[in-house]
């Protein structure tokens, strides 16, 4: 797995680390019954046990296996004023699956 970061995402996720004492996340949230969709956001909190960490530029990013397995091989990061950070490509599924045996 790769993280590639804006040069703004980073400044301001060193700018929050600095003056805080919670650890940045990328956390997944997936929603809907027959179809799925995911968003992925970046949140703050503490460390979990078994968090997988990734350190870029002396920042250390965390993730739990449940969004490990949602994110693509190379993950964007970006921030901007506006929309605040904006994690991968979210994605959405309307496809309904049903097996029959």
């Amino acid at each position: 797995m790769l993280i590639k970061m804006t040069e703004s995402a980073m400044n301001k996720l060193k700018e929050i680390v600095v003056n805080g004492e919670q650890t940045p996340r990328i956390d997944a949230e997936v929603a809907g019954g027959c179809g799925v969709s995911v968003k992925f956001s970046i949140v703050f909190d503490e460390p979990r046990r078994n968090d997988f960490i990734i350190e870029m530029d002396g920042i250390q990013i965390r993730l739990d296996r449940f969004t490990k397995r949602y994110l693509d091989e190379v993950t964007h990061i970006d921030y901007n004023d506006e929309n605040g950070f904006l994690v991968g490509e979210s994605f959405s599924s309307s496809a309904c699956a049903i097996e029959i045996e």
